[in-house]
């Protein structure tokens, strides 16, 4: 059997952009994609931590370290410049794979830069 688990979570990315005309997606600085494994086009789910709102969408990728987090699209409504949000990817494992699986979890700084990696989460703590 198969099961979704996480893959990867950028924590508390800070909102530099929100373009509505624009075709869609959330666009993502590659050094921070790649710090939390997601991939270019990969499906995504977002958390506005400051209203609540979820939603999906798709990543394209930015330059590197310029901290861009920019909202496009449709999406760009679910969101404000300057709001705090979480991404998230899954992957498929299947039960054996479960048991050793661990996500890449990105806890982001006040600018966007990475500010920790860990691969395990506690309530409330990353590890």
């Amino acid at each position: 059997m198969q099961i979704q688990l996480l893959k990867g979570k950028i924590h508390r990315a800070t909102v530099t952009q929100a373009e509505l005309d624009y075709v869609g997606s959330i666009t993502l600085d590659k050094t921070i994609m790649e710090a939390a494994g997601i991939r270019e086009y990969e499906l995504v789910h977002i958390v506005n931590i400051n209203n609540g709102a979820r939603f999906e969408t798709y990543v394209i990728a930015a330059e590197d370290e310029k901290g861009i987090v920019c909202l496009n699209g449709a999406a760009a409504r679910m969101v404000q410049k300057n709001d705090k949000i979480i991404i998230m990817a899954y992957c498929m494992v299947d039960e054996k794979e479960a048991h050793t699986h661990q996500p890449k979890v990105v806890l982001m700084g006040e600018h966007n830069e990475v500010e920790k990696i860990s691969s395990y989460e506690k309530h409330g703590k990353l590890i």
